[in-house]
């Protein structure tokens, strides 16, 4: 049986900013993934092809022969987490296993990875229709790519997050609580109907807000079919991870599942800030095939 590496080698193309392993058969599906901080699109990329192998001793390249697999590289920022240190990274951040510390910071890079990633998103959703298209990422990849997610105004195949976490969720949770009836309590003049808007359906809030935190234009009049709230989403964890604390990446999976998007959470035991192999990546072709729905190759 050929290596790993054998096995990609031959159809990876790589650039200054994306690193993209082309399928091996009529591409139909395309996985789009985002790395961690100080890593890159090639290096995350490389690695997860060719470590992330199923019990059967299968890759995910190999499961999914017609699938395009995109992994963009983040621009070189100044660390606050790191001393000021030049990193790749999707947005800085001042304490990794706090993200709600000085999160300030944070809306810069945000806002300018946001206006990178929308585009590749559209271009790659144009070649093969949003159904099949997955996101996803890793650690601050997984919150980059949560944050897209949830400012699309269409539903993708599905959503893939490992040891991540959701910027501003509290400020996020705040958003979907909020009674859009307040704003009328001045207006002697509004009804009840009148406060009854599609806005206040959780997925648009979620997308009113995350579109504004990213500073991505405004979706006009929103409505429910504006969201990506029937994407399914898969967000695994491990219970040992000291980077980004499990409980980060589980008060994610509650609040998506407030703002109506349908999660599957997994814990991992002893697993820390990765992805566990063969289990993680079991748990991972189980939900493309039952929750996504694509077929995968055997």
């Amino acid at each position: 049986m050929a290596s790993q590496s054998s096995l990609i080698s031959p159809s990876a193309s790589s650039s200054t900013n994306i690193y993209i392993v082309e399928p091996t058969t009529a591409h139909t599906h395309t996985i789009i993934l985002l790395h961690g901080l100080s890593s890159n699109g090639e290096k995350f990329g490389k690695e997860l092809l060719e470590t992330g192998i199923t019990s059967a001793n299968r890759s995910l390249a190999q499961l999914l022969p017609g699938t395009r697999f995109v992994f963009p590289t983040a621009k070189r920022r100044r660390s606050s987490a790191f001393n000021r240190a030049v990193l790749t990274q999707w947005f800085d951040i001042a304490r990794l296993p706090d993200p709600e510390y000085r999160k300030q910071i944070q809306l810069k890079g945000l806002a300018e990875s946001a206006a990178e990633l929308e585009p590749l998103i559209r271009e790659e959703t144009s070649k093969v229709s949003p159904q099949n298209v997955i996101l996803g990422g890793l650690s601050q990849g997984c919150a980059m790519s949560l944050s897209m997610l949830l400012a699309l105004e269409y539903p993708l195949g599905g959503f893939i997050g490992m040891c991540g976490y959701l910027p501003f969720r509290t400020d996020m949770d705040e958003a979907i609580a909020h009674d859009d009836m307040e704003m009328d309590e001045d207006n002697p003049f509004a009804t009840e109907a009148e406060g009854q808007t599609s806005s206040d359906d959780p997925a648009v809030k979620t997308l009113i807000f995350e579109r504004d935190l990213l500073c991505l234009s405004a979706i006009p009049n929103p409505k429910r079919e504006n969201t990506s709230r029937s994407t399914p989403v898969f967000l695994g964890h491990g219970d040992a991870d000291e980077k980004k604390p499990y409980h980060l990446g589980e008060g994610a999976s509650l609040t998506m599942q407030t703002a109506g998007y349908e999660v599957v959470w997994k814990l991992y035991q002893g697993l820390g800030h990765w992805y566990k192999i063969p289990d993680e990546v079991d748990d991972i072709v189980d939900f493309i095939q039952k929750k996504v729905g694509w077929d995968i190759s055997q």
